[in-house]
């Protein structure tokens, strides 16, 4: 189907200026109907993509552990998952294949051992970057999820 009309002496023109402002009147109404929603969903899923990579670090964390016969230390870090920071006996990594990620927000994940909730705390602090907070400045804790 062609977008362009043909005249009476046979020349072609385009939209009318009518036209142009019913669609950008209807697109308006789209992106103001649908993009709050969107922006709502996309909010839910950093803080889904923030557990998801906790889990992962937990899993190299325990190969790390497995080898070692320890967790890293809060000096040594999640760079232990990367690098052997410390001359560590047995260490057989690098336990991630890539290297360590920053949470969602752009942000370190904050790593804590011992942990005043089990060997140790992985955490992400959220969007704004501290402790507390909820809806997307909520923390992301290893603690919660391993529940």
């Amino acid at each position: 189907m062609r977008s362009w009309r043909r005249h009476a002496n046979g020349k072609e023109r385009g939209f009318s200026l009518i036209e142009l402002i019913v669609v950008l009147v209807i697109l308006g109404l789209l992106a103001a109907v649908v993009g709050p929603k969107v922006m709502q969903r996309l909010r839910g899923s950093r803080g889904q993509i923030a557990k998801i990579q906790i889990a992962e670090l937990e899993e190299a964390l325990d190969l790390l552990n497995f080898d070692t016969g320890r967790y890293p230390s809060t000096e040594e870090g999640l760079r232990a998952l990367a690098e052997n920071t410390g001359n560590i006996p047995n260490w057989s990594g690098p336990y991630l294949k890539k290297s360590i990620p920053k949470d969602p927000w752009n942000h370190e994940y904050v790593y804590r051992a011992p942990g005043q909730h089990g060997e140790y705390d992985l955490y992400s602090l959220g969007a704004d970057g501290q402790e507390g907070g909820d809806a997307d400045n909520a923390d992301v804790t290893s603690w919660e999820v391993r529940r």
